[in-house]
């Protein structure tokens, strides 16, 4: 019985993407920063002691739904802290307590997204 031979590639070699990989979050986490300084800002003290205060406020039930924020993220019943109007950098904004809501993660990542998209288009 004869052996197969390996065959040349037929293919070049692909060209590359712009961007990071889908495969590789922190890749896109960091073009992200460079594009958004302010997300920084998410990481300070300050923002998690403002977080819980609102989280506290809105007694752990989504200002939108009504729905328990009992889970732990990613679960579609967690907590997220809205800013109701977009900030973009705005640091007035970014802070005002007037300007926040506890909503759950999944209408965060639907509703709210669609909103925003609607805004832009």
């Amino acid at each position: 019985m004869s052996r197969l031979k390996a065959m040349p590639a037929r293919l070049g070699a692909t060209a590359p993407r712009l961007g990071a990989p889908p495969s590789n979050a922190r890749a896109q986490d960091r073009a992200r920063d460079e594009l958004k300084p302010w997300r920084k800002w998410y990481g300070l003290k300050r923002w998690k002691d403002l977080r819980l205060k609102i989280l506290v406020r809105a007694c752990g039930v989504c200002e939108q739904t009504g729905v328990a924020l009992i889970g732990k993220a990613p679960d579609p019943n967690s907590p997220v802290i809205d800013h109701i109007v977009e900030h973009n950098g705005d640091a007035a904004l970014f802070w005002d307590e007037g300007n926040l809501q506890a909503v759950s993660k999944v209408w965060h990542d639907t509703e709210k997204q669609k909103q925003e998209r609607a805004r832009h288009d």
